[in-house]
Parts: structure tokens; sequence; C-alpha cells
């Protein structure tokens, strides 16, 4: 008896421990973040305006997938699925704001904050919003390294005018970190573990409808956590009410603690503690006033309001191809000719289905795709002609293997 109530007592803390959300923001300002000491320039880009009353703020998102394995390369449609669940929460559009208590309805509140996937890149290419790097890195720590890419990780497109969002394999518990606003800029955006992103693919049950992307967003606005990262902590907002520390799982209304200043006690659901995400309903008008102020004329995010990267017509360039999965196998009989080359490079295999269905992908030597084909047929032309001359690679296959090929463009 004594034995089944160890082991009783044992998994209940394992499940306790397991259903806790780990939010790393605070851990990483205060060993990570710096203050930016130049002020943003202006130059070649238009000038700041303010917000208008009433304005719907859109923001570009660029959301970089870093992945060593399938499933860390999650599907465009979860990303896309984080982005519907982002439009909701910050619009007041989440069908579960009819939970709040009926004690804080009142004070429930539409940021008219709207997200977008950006539709052009920082060098004018069309793109999906969607930036794929395969990674030989099995994690990623809540540091900076995820953001540089001489250590393994993708440099940040233009945060002046996109909201970057890293989702990797992210170590150790901790499902998220943000950089608040005033930062470098090099080094702007938020950083989310890839099976907690999103509400479709591989997700835990405990953070499966997307809020863990709610959350840090809203820390890169400016928000601090409920309780102000301090017993009886004061974040910055006169309508949250205080409480003594963080929430986990799902409290039941009343939550009352000592620092309480009415019987209505913690407000758990709002989107800044640490409960799940099925317990997480709302914003406060006084934390939609402190996130919008951000965007406000002399707001550390009002370059946002002059990126217009949302709007495909804006692009020059067609984009580039994203990463797969690279993968060795056995040389299979193919032919490629000529080599050197100068306009049109075949691609030749004695049998139909080595090459059919099979993707053919031209890189830099430093490993950037340039372009990609799919092989429908056992002879196939590449045109090369408009590289400049110098060497290549070529890779062909698909999941279960590649051959590369190094290619002499004359």
């Amino acid at each position: 008896m004594r034995l089944y109530l160890i082991t009783a007592i044992l998994f209940c803390l394992n499940m306790t421990t397991a259903a806790q959300r780990i939010c790393a923001t605070e851990e990483y300002v205060k060993n990570n973040f710096k203050l930016r000491t130049t002020a943003p320039s202006f130059e070649g880009k238009l000038p700041p305006r303010d917000t208008v009353p009433n304005e719907i703020i859109t923001i570009p998102v660029v959301v970089h997938v870093l992945f060593k394995t399938s499933g860390q390369n999650i599907t465009d449609q979860q990303i896309l699925s984080q982005i519907d669940v982002l439009n909701q929460d910050f619009r007041l559009l989440n069908g579960d704001k009819s939970m709040v208590p009926a004690a804080f309805k009142s004070l429930a509140a539409d940021s008219r904050i709207m997200f977008c996937l950006a539709k052009v890149d920082p060098d004018g290419r069309s793109t999906s919003g969607i930036d794929r790097k395969y990674v030989a890195k099995d994690y990623f720590r809540a540091d900076d390294d995820i953001k540089n890419p001489a250590v393994g990780g993708v440099k940040a497109w233009d945060s002046e005018r996109y909201l970057n969002i890293w989702v990797c394999n992210l170590f150790g518990r901790a499902l998220g970190y943000a950089t608040p606003p005033g930062g470098d800029l090099a080094k702007d955006g938020v950083v989310i573990k890839f099976d907690v992103f999103g509400t479709k693919g591989y997700l835990r049950g405990d953070f499966n409808k997307g809020r863990t992307a709610t959350h840090e967003v809203a820390h890169w606005m400016g928000l601090k956590h409920i309780w102000g990262d301090d017993d009886c902590g004061d974040d910055g907002v006169d309508d949250t009410p205080r409480q003594r520390s963080y929430n986990f799982n799902c409290p039941s209304f009343p939550r009352y603690t000592p620092c309480s200043p009415n019987a209505n006690g913690d407000m758990y659901m709002n989107y800044m503690d640490l409960t799940s995400d099925a317990c997480m309903n709302m914003f406060t008008y006084g934390q939609k006033n402190k996130m919008r102020a951000m965007f406000a004329l002399g707001g550390l995010r009002n370059s946002l309001l002059r990126s217009y990267q949302c709007d495909a017509s804006l692009a020059t360039a067609g984009p580039l191809p994203q990463d797969t999965i690279p993968v060795v196998v056995p040389a299979d009989n193919i032919s490629v000719y000529p080599n050197p080359v100068v306009d049109y490079l075949n691609i030749h295999s004695k049998e139909l289905q080595t090459l059919k269905g099979k993707v053919a992908i031209i890189l830099s030597t430093a490993g950037k795709p340039l372009f990609q084909q799919v092989l429908q047929s056992s002879d196939e032309k590449i045109k090369l002609g408009h590289l400049p001359a110098g060497i290549y690679l070529l890779s062909i296959g698909d999941e279960t293997g590649k051959k590369n090929f190094k290619i002499i463009k004359m």
C-alpha cells in the first residue's frame, strides 16, 4: 500500500510538472537583453506617423522554421493556424471569451491589432512569410544563438518592418521567450517551441490552442507577466488585479491570494499568466492601451505602421526555394551533363522511376537554395544561363534520399 501511494504521488507530480507553462522571457531579459543606445534610422524609409483613433494595426510576420527532423519542420497549415489564433486573441474574437468570469467581462478588450504572413521579403522577393532552414543542431537554448547564422541560427528579417518568429526545438522546459521593445534589432522577435505552435499537427495536450505565441507576442509588445515578475508585483497596468505570483494549469474562480484586492481574486484567465491554453482568454483595456502605445508616434514599435510587407503587389522577384532534410543515399544511375555548363544542364537516368517525382535543387556553395524543379521524366533540362559563372551544387532526391553533384557554370 505504501509503495502504491508513493507511486501515485510521483505520477501526480509528474503530470503537474508536464502541464506547467514555462516562459523564459523574464530570465532572458535578465541575462541577455540590452536596450539599444541608438535611435532607429529612417534613411530611405517613409517618415514616421502616429496611430489614428480606432485604427486596426496590422503587423507583417515572418516565421523562421528551424528543423532537424521532419516532425520539427511543421506544416504551412500549422503555421496558418497560429496566425489565426493571434488574430482571434488580439481582436477578442476567440470563441472561449465566453469563459471570462462575469466579474472580469467588462475588462476584456479588443486590442485592434492583427497579424499577416509577409508577402514580400527584405530583398523584394515574393514570399509565403515562412522561412525554412535545415539545421544540424539538436536544439537551441533560450538565448540568441537561434538568431545568429554563425552558430547555426537564422538572421532576423528587418525588425523595423517584420515581427520575426523563430520556431524550433527549444531546450528544456521553456515553451518560448520574447524580446521586449527597445532592444537590438538584430535579435528582436519571439522564439517558440515547435510542439506548442498553432492548433494543428503534433502538439502538447495542455498547450495546443496557440496561446504560447499569444503570450510571447504580447511580451514583444511590452506587456509583463500579470504578477509583475515579483511577489505581489506591479505589471504596469491599472486594471489587472495584483496577484501574489503565477498560476499553472486551470484554477477555479475565484482564485484568491493574500495580494488579491477583492473577492474576485486573480485574473488567471489573462494571457499574461501561465495557465494552460484552455484557460487563457483575455487581455484588459489597460493592456490594450499599453500595447498600442508602442506603435504611437515615438513608440518603440512605431516603424511597423509604415511596413507594407503584406502587400504581394510590391514584390519585384520570385521566391527562393525552401530547405529540405538532406539524406545520403546509395548512388543511382543518374548522369548530369554538360559539366561545365553554359546554358542548359541535362539530367538523365535509364529508369523513369529513378527521377520521376524527385526534386532537383540548385544551391550555392554556402548551401543557399537558388532554384528547384520537380522532375517528371528520365530526361530533364534545367536552365542555368541566368546564373553568374562559378561553382554550384545540384541535389536530386526526396525525403528518402538525395544524390549531390558539383556543377561548374561557365
